[in-house]
This record gives C-alpha cells, structure tokens and sequence, in this order.
C-alpha cells in the first residue's frame, strides 16, 4: 500500500474520531458509517475495513472500549467490504439509491449488536432486537442524513486531490450521478 493512501487513510480514520466524538452525545448517530460507505466506495472493499478497524480502536479509546468493539468491528468491516464491493460492480447507482442503502447499512450494525447480545449477554433476541429498533433507526435516518451530505464533498474531494487511490473504472467526471450530485 501506497504512503500517500496510508495517509489518507490516517487522515479519513481522524475525520471518523471526531465525527464520532462531536455526535456522541445523540444516541446512535454519528458520521463513521456514511464515511465508511463513501470510502469503500470510491477506494475499494480493504479500504473500507481498514478504515473499520482504525476508527473503532480509536475511537473506543475514548468512548470506552468493551464487547463491543469486536462486534463494531465486524458490522462495519462487512459495510465496508460491501460497499467497496458495490462500488467495483456498479458503475452508476443513483445517490437516492445509495442514501436508502446508508439506512440500511444502520438497520444492519443494530441486527448485528442484537445477535451479539443474545450470543453474549443471553439475552433474548427479538424483545431486545425490538427494544433497540428506535436506537437502530436513528442510526439509519443519520446514515442518510450525513451520506447525503458527504457524499458529494468526500466524493470530490477523493477524485480531485487523491485520484491515485479511487479503485473505480472511471473518475467522477464520467460517473455522473442521475439524481443529488452534479460536477
């Protein structure tokens, strides 16, 4: 791997931190998930997980670190791995599109903390699933919010300043969205 992307992935673990740390106070939203998703998307699946694993222990350091940071890791490390993936087969996915698939990505980090707390804490899975479902849509309606606003700035950003890391066939220039961004 590259020096430069190494940076730039320091750089992007850092921009998860204090996303995570600023947004900590409202429950289950924060930015790490929608970042996670741009990255992969535009740098490829290993970025993605390496972005994962980093922001996690970082940011556990300071939130407090436990059970769930090898549950934080997996849930995200798969986010990534899909979106990278998603972001190597397709070729033009409308930002709506990927918004809904942001949302989903949040519905999915809580199915995962749901198993994890049965498998763990043996606690029963659906009463506790269901209990934790307003938490697990915050965490969906943030993932939107914060992938429709990042979305276009990480996006150019990632095309303009690091073109040698984007892990896509085309540049942004010749992946115009159909819908939110336009170059």
């Amino acid at each position: 791997m590259a020096t430069r992307k190494i940076a730039l992935l320091g750089v992007l673990i850092a921009l998860c931190v204090v996303g995570r740390i600023v947004f900590a106070s409202i429950p289950n939203v924060q930015p790490v998930t929608a970042i996670i998703i741009i990255c992969a998307f535009w740098m490829g699946p290993v970025s993605g997980v390496i972005l994962a694993v980093g922001t996690t222990f970082a940011t556990n350091l300071v939130l407090g670190t436990g059970m769930w940071t090898f549950t934080q890791i997996f849930a995200w490390s798969i986010i990534g791995l899909l979106s990278g993936a998603i972001g190597i087969w397709f070729k033009r996915i409308p930002v709506f599109i990927l918004s809904i698939y942001a949302g989903l990505c949040g519905l999915f980090f809580g199915f995962v903390f749901s198993i994890q707390n049965m498998i763990v804490g043996g606690f029963p899975f659906w009463p506790y699933y269901l209990a934790g479902l307003p938490f697990d849509i915050n965490h969906a309606v943030g993932n939107v919010v914060f992938f429709i606003v990042l979305y276009p700035i990480l996006s150019k950003l990632l095309n303009e300043r690091a073109p040698f890391i984007i892990k896509r066939k085309e540049s942004l220039a010749q992946y115009q969205m159909s819908s939110t961004y336009k170059k």
